[in-house]
């Protein structure tokens, strides 16, 4: 016997007999239309099959996604041969699906083509077969043939005609079927990953609106990322932080990235150097790391109150640090990742560099940032990230780590590779640099209404206003204020710059636009300039009825409507418009 099955039954068993064809596809169909159960559905299709037909037994294979052989899935007849393999153009049913043709053998004596080894193993005799594939757009889904023709002496065309109908029909529905599954598998992956991904991200510090020294921003470039940041605060004002980036992507290096940000969480709390802290997480990570996999890692600490850091490198990108003088400096690592061997630095204590950041601030990235692709496809490399990172006596740190973030990522594009940048800034709370106040130029000492919380000096281009108003939003976070105030007042500057970059300047004329900030006890004060030669005709901006929509006006309205005060000034020094917007902050 080529292949047959009783599925343990003796007979077919193939039930009502159907005389009209049409009726048999119907109920055939409908079966597998409605069952849950894939396999019983196709016993069932193949009794009908081998019962309807007159036949002595069946048997249907199906191809393999994982193999090039085909397997028999169901039979009919008085033996079993479930779970048969055969070779690829195996038998009389491997050529049928090789060749995408129905068969219709008479007698199998003598044809080459039939597999005996079966019937010797079984005792089963085949005497005749009829084999039709199961082929859906252009896919080999597998075969149905049916043996030994109990009613009528020999199989005919017609025979062949219907059993090729009901393959079709049969192969057509365990197709959809496999898709159905592979959906629902699909669907299970996406939502384990979106609740990895969930995990992830709660295992990032959360982002904080007030003053805090240490930030971080994390991009995944998957649902999963291998790359992690964190910190804590020691009761005595201390911060502990670190940045590590984990080997190769996906699934494997997420759960290792998990482990070694718990492990550091929970060994940092009482172990507080550094470098010993580097080498128990080398220890416990070499320990059940897998497949080659290690970390790149830098772990410090940095005291508020100094301005001082403590830091220990292992095998990650030089951190750079950007003096409060504008000078640079970069800390190579002083020894390699972690989870390669245990025992590669001595006494298991990853060597330590200790510096003062003396109002200045430091810098951890992944190579996810210095490979990154810029819209040209060059790579943003690290003289990229030194230029954006070196105006930080321009703008607010966050809003610098934002500025890499939105040039490496846009929408439509995948990243290569997870970015996750860190920066320790020393500068306090109001962007001082070792004490002294940043001015704007062209603006006198005693102009200045308290407390300077920033300072800026931009070319008056509207690619300029996005950066505008994130430092102007962090500027008022810094005071505290509520999200309310901050959207007012970010709009309102926001409004003004938007003035500046469309009226200040003739046409064929570049300019600057000039943004200060200062806390004034209860006053939170922005002070937006121009440097134009044109003056300002106050008189020609005051504000229109909301009933009149022409344009112009309306934004100076909008202006007066969200700050408790505005007027125009005349600035201390040189030419140019000077609009002062105060807003009370209680």
């Amino acid at each position: 016997m080529e292949n047959s099955a009783a599925n343990h039954m003796a007979g077919s068993g193939g039930g009502k007999e159907f005389t009209d064809p049409l009726e048999l596809l119907a109920v055939v169909s409908e079966d597998f239309a409605s069952s849950l159960d894939l396999d019983g559905a196709m016993v069932r299709g193949l009794k009908r099959i081998v019962h309807n037909l007159g036949a002595e037994a069946g048997s249907l294979f199906l191809a393999d996604p994982d193999d090039p052989g085909l397997v028999c899935r169901a039979c009919v007849g008085p033996v079993d041969i479930t779970g048969l393999r055969l070779a690829p153009g195996q038998g009389i049913v491997g050529q049928c699906v090789d060749h995408n043709v129905g068969e219709i053998v008479r007698n199998v004596d003598g044809d080459p083509r039939f597999h005996r080894a079966v019937d010797r193993e079984t005792g089963f005799k085949t005497l005749s077969v009829i084999c039709a594939p199961m082929t859906v757009h252009d896919e080999r889904v597998g075969a149905v043939q049916v043996l030994n023709k109990r009613v009528g002496g020999l199989f005919g065309f017609q025979d062949l005609n219907l059993l090729k109908v009901l393959a079709y029909s049969m192969g057509l529905a365990i197709r959809n079927a496999r898709l159905a599954g592979q959906l629902v598998e699909q669907e299970r992956m996406r939502r384990e990953l979106e609740l990895a991904s969930e995990i992830q991200r709660s295992l990032l510090p959360r982002p904080t609106d007030g003053i805090a020294p240490v930030i971080g921003l994390n991009v995944p470039a998957r649902e999963v990322s291998g790359d992690f940041f964190d910190h804590f605060d020691f009761d005595d004002g201390r911060t502990y932080f670190c940045l590590g980036d984990v080997s190769g992507k996906g699934m494997d290096a997420a759960l290792l990235m998990a482990k070694a940000s718990s492990l550091f969480r929970a060994l940092g709390k009482t172990l507080r150097e550094p470098g010993r802290l580097l080498g128990r997480l080398n220890a416990e990570i070499c320990e059940t790391a897998a497949g080659g996999r290690f970390i790149t890692m830098v772990i410090g600490i940095y005291d508020p109150r100094t301005g001082m850091v403590r830091m220990a490198n292992a095998g990650h990108e030089p951190p750079l640090l950007f003096h409060h003088d504008g000078a640079l400096s970069d800390l190579p690592a002083l020894a390699p990742p972690i989870g390669i061997a245990r025992g590669v630095v001595a006494d298991d204590v990853y060597p330590e560099q200790e510096f003062g950041l003396d109002g200045g601030t430091l810098y951890v990235f992944t190579d996810g940032v210095t490979e990154g692709r810029m819209p040209d496809g060059s790579m943003l490399d690290i003289k990229g990230v030194t230029r954006v990172l070196g105006r930080t006596t321009q703008l607010p740190v966050r809003a610098l780590l934002e500025t890499i973030r939105d040039m490496l990522c846009r929408d439509g594009e995948d990243l290569r590779d997870d970015l996750t940048l860190l920066a320790v800034d020393d500068s306090g709370p109001c962007r001082t640099r070792g004490g002294h106040r940043m001015e704007l130029p062209g603006r006198q000492d005693e102009a200045v209404p308290g407390e300077t919380l920033l300072s800026l000096r931009l070319p008056a281009l509207p690619e300029r206003l996005k950066l505008i108003r994130a430092a102007v939003g962090e500027a008022a976070r810094t005071c505290g204020c509520s999200p309310k105030v901050v959207h007012d007042v970010v709009m309102a500057v926001d409004e003004a710059c938007q003035n500046v970059v469309r009226h200040a300047y003739p046409d064929g004329v570049s300019g600057d636009v000039g943004i200060e900030a200062f806390r004034d006890g209860t006053r939170l004060v922005f002070d937006v300039r121009d440097f134009s030669p044109l003056p300002v005709d106050v008189a020609k901006v005051r504000p229109r009825d909301l009933e009149d929509l022409r344009p112009g006006g309306l934004g100076t309205h909008l202006i007066r409507e969200v700050m408790d005060e505005v007027a125009f000034l005349q600035p201390a020094r040189g030419t140019g418009n000077l609009l002062r917007m105060v807003k009370m902050v209680g």
